[in-house]
């Protein structure tokens, strides 16, 4: 619960690179950021800027470090529903071996429907969690099927295709089957409604009573239960199948280790080695208490310029909020960029004292906050292809308090993101006047690029729970009120002019621009992400709504934020921006008190009555308004391609990246190269 993800209006309308990734305008020109768009998506691909500059054992670490991350693909497919290898194996063998037209419109369409299949790693959208709609007919899928080497397909021992079909099916072209990945509906068995394969046979109540019974509420230093395990009941009995070298997912952890193993070799520091062995150690044995074990070595390992994300790691996939989708970011310290974020942790104790919270949900003493602008050189599972701009680990909340956190930037894909969406016409649709316009396209780059560091660095560090507290509480809306929680923390802060004096905004006007955006975001433009008819789900969707309705609504009576028609169109007015900082902070009160208790009720409160539902009158004005422009809600990227040079003797000598591989080209060879798992759910 601690990635800070590109919001609709900075997707779409930053049009700046930050600190060390700006490029020369001829640098800008050789490289060509675009891939395709299809459905909803635009891929993408970005640079790594600085890694020739690395040194060959730097090197060394970021290739192993990157087969490590490669190898788990498979790990998220299987943890998004147990169907999601098979269809993607069937899919691919269509698209590869097929004896029929492919020019065809059942083909053409089956395409599309495998490239989304392979974004959203699984048959649901990866943002709103919804099954996609196939374009194609059951019928060609068949013949296109019947059509391919038998060897070819996933189908089971002693399978027939008929039978296949029987049974894969249903899961594809039924709406009625699966149609959720996960479900957040109020008062609905949210485990027995969402398609992830988190749980098997297991009710709501029947897997918060397991965890529930294994919580000591004196015990201090808890391990995140059920992070790393299926729950599922068997003859009768529910139990725990842990992802684990010689457990669940063995096969792919096999390969992570050996990968990982072969980085240790090559560590720049001591410190990063033990990082390392212990991660190594956790995933042999999957012991939760080990992994709270590497986390507090990865946070104290800061001298490291080459650092990593690898495991079990944020719980936004789980209707319950406790499992964790597998995912790996491998990364170096942007030294030039990174300036910025040292000034902000450096003053963390400062934000922290004058935070608006009431004194005793404060931290007497914030440890261990370090944040760095990172340079992303490899993106995989839950970070691929859609991927964070901002994440802040570790998760657990007495690491956090005790030894600290560690919170990154990531410089080259917001790079990405600015180069792409350059002169794309949104702000010019959706700002209400030259006057916003002109003082986002001034500020704003620099405004969101502030806002996320404030969000990772500072909002997910801040704060804590009182004594006994269940960091589980909130339970679904956990991960709502914590993005709220650390969304407002930035958000009243970007405004303080504790900023300018610290250098890092030039003015005392310059937040206007991320107070603008974020409310024109949260109130109407991040609408173009949801299908007509449907509700908010996704937790940061729904946190941006609570934020932007609660301030609508309690500054109604002064008029402080409005929805205003101009030429029969609705737009956002901001007409009193310092009230609006006030509201930001009492609610960021409000919601750091409700994390701080556990007051679940007050927690369901909001999220259902500010976040959860979409007025469909302005819902239809702003898709037909967007449509126009022809732009893709969502991106994601294509990874780079690194590739070993080696003397006669095998030994590694340098280490090339490209960026020419193409999207469909980069799926095919990790499903061939990286195919871990079984087909056949375990």
């Amino acid at each position: 619960m601690r990635k800070q993800f590109l919001s609709m209006a900075a997707a779409l309308a930053i049009l700046s690179a930050c600190g060390g990734q700006k490029q020369t305008t001829a640098e800008a020109e050789k490289f060509d950021y675009t891939v395709e768009q299809f459905a909803d998506l635009q891929i993408l691909r970005y640079r790594v800027p600085g890694f020739e500059e690395l040194s060959l054992q730097q090197k060394q670490l970021v290739y192993y470090l990157t087969e490590a991350a490669l190898q788990g693909r498979d790990i998220l497919f299987d943890q998004n529903g147990k169907y999601n290898l098979r269809i993607r194996k069937a899919l691919e063998a269509v698209y590869t071996g097929y004896k029929g037209d492919k020019q065809s419109a059942d083909f053409k369409a089956m395409e599309v429907y495998l490239k989304r299949v392979w974004f959203s790693n699984g048959i649901h959208h990866h943002y709103g969690c919804e099954k996609f709609v196939p374009g194609f007919t059951p019928e060609f899928f068949k013949q296109a099927l019947a059509s391919v080497d038998a060897s070819q397909l996933p189908l089971a021992e002693g399978q027939t295709l008929e039978q296949f079909c029987d049974e894969i099916f249903p899961v594809i072209f039924d709406p009625a089957v699966m149609p959720k990945r996960v479900n957040q509906a109020d008062g609905e068995d949210l485990v027995l409604t969402s398609a992830c394969n988190y749980y098997e046979g297991v009710t709501q109540k029947e897997a918060e009573d397991f965890y529930n019974a294994l919580k000591d509420p004196k015990d201090e230093t808890p391990v995140s239960y059920g992070l790393n395990s299926r729950l599922v009941k068997e003859n009768g009995r529910v139990q725990e199948k842990v992802w684990k070298v010689g457990g669940l997912y063995g096969q792919a952890l096999e390969k992570i280790v050996y990968w990982l193993k072969k980085a240790e070799g090559v560590a720049e520091t001591p410190e990063q080695k033990a990082v390392i062995a212990k991660l190594v150690e956790y995933y042999e044995t999957g012991d939760l208490k080990t992994f709270d074990d590497y986390a507090i070595l990865w946070v104290k390992d800061l001298n490291s310029r080459v650092d990593f994300v690898n495991g079990f790691t944020e719980s936004y996939g789980d209707p319950l909020g406790m499992k964790a989708s597998w995912e790996s970011l491998v990364n170096f310290k942007d030294l030039e960029a990174t300036r910025r974020t040292e000034i902000i942790s450096s003053n963390a104790q400062w934000f922290e004292d004058h935070s608006p919270v009431d004194k005793q949900f404060k931290k007497e003493e914030v440890k261990g906050v370090s944040a760095k602008v990172i340079t992303a050189a490899i993106l995989a599972g839950d970070l691929y292809p859609a991927t964070a701009i901002g994440i802040n680990l570790p998760n657990a909340n007495w690491i956090r308090s005790q030894h600290g956190s560690k919170s990154v930037t990531i410089g080259n894909i917001t790079d990405a993101y600015n180069k792409a969406a350059h002169g794309n016409g949104f702000n010019e649709e959706f700002v209400y006047s030259q006057a916003e316009l002109d003082n986002i396209n001034k500020y704003a780059d620099l405004t969101d690029e502030l806002h996320t560091d404030l969000h990772e660095c500072l909002g997910h560090g801040s704060g804590k729970l009182l004594p006994g507290v269940d960091p589980d509480a909130l339970k679904a809306y956990g991960s709502t009120i914590e993005e709220a929680r650390a969304d407002l923390f930035g958000l009243y802060y970007v405004a303080d002019p504790k900023l300018v004096e610290l250098g890092l905004l030039p003015d005392a006007d310059a937040y206007k621009a991320q107070f603008y955006t974020y409310l024109m975001n949260g109130l109407m433009t991040q609408l173009v992400r949801i299908e007509p008819g449907n509700q908010i789900e996704e937790a940061h969707m729904r946190n941006r709504a609570l934020i932007a309705r609660w301030v609508y609504e309690k500054g109604a009576a002064d008029k402080v934020v409005e929805l205003k028609k101009k030429d029969g169109k609705t737009y956002v007015v901001v007409n009193d921006y310092a009230k609006v900082r006030t509201l930001f902070g009492e609610l960021l009160a409000e919601i750091q008190r409700i994390k701080s208790t556990g007051d679940f009720e007050g927690a369901r409160q909001l999220v259902e009555n500010y976040a959860v539902k979409v007025d469909p009158e302005l819902h239809a004005e702003v898709l037909e308004r967007y449509k126009k422009l022809n732009l893709a809600p969502y991106k994601g990227f294509v990874n780079p391609k690194y590739e070993p040079v080696t003397d006669a003797d095998g030994n590694i000598t340098d280490v090339k990246v490209s960026y020419d591989e193409g999207y469909a080209e980069q799926m095919l060879r990790y499903s061939k190269d990286y195919a871990t798992l079984p087909y056949v759910n375990e």
